[in-house]
């Protein structure tokens, strides 16, 4: 089904206001299955959540959860069966202050009954985390520098906006991350009780994330501390007492990050994601590790696995005294769900698709999880906790997207190294020998990632729904092919990256079904800089696409919230210029001939705009020809779906135009 460019219902505009599975949680005595379901407001501006009810047999369809209303978030469920979640709803409690009825708070709604907030802050809680057989929730929320309550950061908050002040004084920390300004208001762990006042717990640093959790009986709670600017590749675990907040053990490594936290059902350890970020000897590198509570002892727990195990959280069994755990991780354009065994022995449960929010039943018998692939948005799924390369149950609920424009195929080469590679292919219907598709090659972001699950960015369907074949191609540095796939790529992003890319649209172009006279390119962050890469070293495609892609390396570093890891992977360019003059697109500026349109966000700090606008400017000045989308309130991604369905209508009119031939069609917005 291939609709025209002119149809009003084209598929990105359908693409843009789908339903889209988000999150799933199972209560503790395994009856009900709660989904995290994003929808579009009113206005199509922004997306908001609703909380789905799912039958966790699949017998009946799904149905939103009684007395939930739009923009309730973050469901888990309390000890007792109760369903929590965040909300920005008011207040019903008559007594409460209108100050501390706004914003969002933490919520519980009862299967009978209505909701109650139980939890607030000034300025919002922004992530919370329960205790497993006790009725005790952890939550994170902002303190300003000198306040130890809520009350006292308050009054500080009053203070500064009366005064119109929203200077910030950066002493460790970098300024932004990801599109966010931080500071001077920063992270703190709180700890609520059934009765008394919360208790502060201690800071998770200016750039903390809200990873926390709670023992299960709720008398400790551990939470990460961010890297510093005085050791950016160094965080902390901190477990402190929940009844007092006083520290009791705090674990760190020089030059590794741990995340994902998740205490064993009787308390007695922390397992957590452990990350050694790239840096200019060493490849990146990620395991799960068990640090003993008694001892102190950290314990790898899977050294002879040679994948990665994220980016999900670990789920452990519920059983006391069971030291079975499940998780995912990318392998070879899927990203499976495994069971690791007390002795250790690893098992892939799933044969094919992509599993995130993993949940276990309290028998430990049953999986449910939702469940994607390149051609299937987030379904929820169940499964049996233990079989091999199974195939899971679909249950009733929403964000199927049926049907796509086209088909799915995989390409398959041997590098100039002779490592293996592949990619997925998406092919429109009707292409064939006599009808050959025109290709566009999209290469992924990070670089470590994979084209292994469906995405809502940069997603591959639209372009089929026009008539192109999209080539997601994963070169050196992508996850889920072992660390000999790092290694290769290690310092060298426009090296053995971009030649991978290449041998894999050669191989995908030998097939009679694609049209190698008609070809385009489009990439965002990573893949946003292989295409300007591939804009200074080949003429081959008729126009590339960089959305949010380096272009000048130097200056990116010195510019990106980022700019410490970076710098760990490609060294000082006072002194170390080696892979800047090796990897860096704009040193090759003159060898530019290709028709390029730049997209990027006035907010992002993860590729600054300096980046677009250099290489807009060098574009202009070599007179090549040239278009920028600007969103100046969208950061590294483009979130809004009226910006979503923009850019889709943009880029593809751009590629029409460069790749097809047919006339330049402004978009009407524009």
């Amino acid at each position: 089904m291939i609709r025209a460019s002119d149809d009003p219902t084209s598929f990105h505009d359908l693409f843009a206001t789908h339903p889209r599975l988000t999150d799933l949680v199972l209560a503790p005595d395994g009856t009900r299955l709660i989904a995290s379901v994003q929808i579009i407001n009113n206005l199509g501006t922004r997306y908001v959540s609703r909380l789905c009810e799912v039958d966790p047999s699949g017998e009946h369809e799904s149905r939103p959860v009684a007395r939930s209303v739009q923009g309730d978030f973050a469901p888990a469920f309390a000890a007792d069966g109760t369903l929590l979640f965040l909300s920005g709803r008011e207040s019903t409690d008559p007594a409460a202050k209108k100050s501390e009825s706004q914003g969002v708070g933490l919520w519980a709604l009862p299967e009978d009954g209505e909701a109650t907030q139980i939890a607030h802050h000034p300025g919002d809680i922004s992530a919370f985390a329960v205790a497993k057989d006790a009725r005790t929730v952890a939550y994170t929320a902002d303190l300003l520098p000198g306040a130890v309550t809520a009350e006292a950061y308050a009054d500080r908050r009053r203070e500064r906006e009366s005064a119109m002040v929203n200077a910030v004084l950066y002493e460790a920390t970098t300024t932004p991350a990801l599109g966010i300004g931080l500071g001077p208001d920063e992270p703190h762990t709180f700890v609520q009780h059934t009765d008394g006042a919360p208790v502060n717990a201690g800071s998770q640093g200016l750039a903390g994330t809200g990873d926390m959790a709670l023992s299960p009986n709720g008398s400790l709670v551990a939470y990460t501390r961010a890297a510093t600017g005085r050791a950016p590749d160094t965080n902390v675990v901190v477990i402190a007492d929940a009844a007092t907040g006083v520290e009791r053990h705090t674990f760190s490594r020089p030059g590794q990050q741990y995340y994902r936290l998740a205490f064993t059902a009787d308390g007695s350890a922390l397992v957590c994601q452990r990350q050694r970020e790239e840096t200019y000897t060493t490849a990146w590198r990620v395991t799960l590790v068990a640090f003993d509570l008694a001892s102190g002892e950290e314990t790898d727990l899977l050294p002879e696995f040679d994948n990665w195990p994220w980016p999900g959280r670990a789920v452990l069994s519920p059983i006391r005294g069971d030291a079975t755990l499940w998780f995912t991780g990318d392998e070879r354009g899927h990203c499976p769900i495994f069971r690791r065994d007390a002795d250790g022995t690893i098992t892939r449960l799933t044969a094919s698709g992509a599993y995130a929010s993993l949940c276990v039943s309290p028998d430990g018998t049953t999986l449910y999880a939702l469940r994607s692939t390149i051609d299937s948005p987030p379904r929820v799924v169940r499964l049996d906790a233990v079989t091999a390369d199974q195939q899971p149950a679909f249950l009733r609920a929403p964000g199927d997207l049926d049907p796509l424009p086209g088909t799915l195929a995989e390409v398959h080469v041997e590098a100039d190294d002779s490592f293996p590679l592949r990619a997925w292919l998406a092919l429109p219907d009707g292409a064939s020998a006599e009808r050959p598709a025109p290709l566009i090659v999209a290469p992924h972001g990070g670089p470590q990632m994979s084209w292994s699950a469906w995405t809502w960015l940069w997603n591959p369907w639209p372009f089929v729904a026009r008539g192109y074949a999209v080539l997601l191609p994963d070169p050196a540095l992508s996850t889920g092919y072992g660390q000999r796939m790092q290694e290769r790529g290690r310092g060298q992003y426009g090296g053995q990256p971009y030649r991978d890319l290449i041998a894999l649209t050669d191989a995908a172009l030998a097939r009679d079904d694609l049209d190698a006279t008609r070809t385009g390119l489009a990439g965002w962050s990573y893949g946003g800089y292989l295409a300007n890469r591939a804009a200074t070293l080949t003429d081959h495609f008729k126009a590339i696409i960089t959305h949010a892609g380096m272009w000048n390396l130097e200056a990116f570093q010195i510019d990106t919230d980022m700019h410490a890891y970076f710098r760990e992977i490609f060294g000082d360019p006072r002194t170390q210029r080696e892979r800047y003059e090796a990897n860096s697109p704009h040193f090759h500026a003159a060898k530019m001939t290709t028709p390029m349109l730049l997209v990027h966000g006035g907010k992002d700090h993860r590729v600054p705009m300096g980046q677009a606008l250099s290489l807009y400017s060098d574009l202009q000045r070599l007179g090549v020809p040239v278009g920028f989308l600007h969103f100046p309130d969208e950061g590294h991604a483009i979130g809004a779906p009226n910006h979503i369905r923009l850019m889709y209508e943009t880029v593809l009119n751009f590629l029409d135009h460069h790749v097809l031939g047919q006339e330049w069609r402004r978009p009407a917005m524009l």
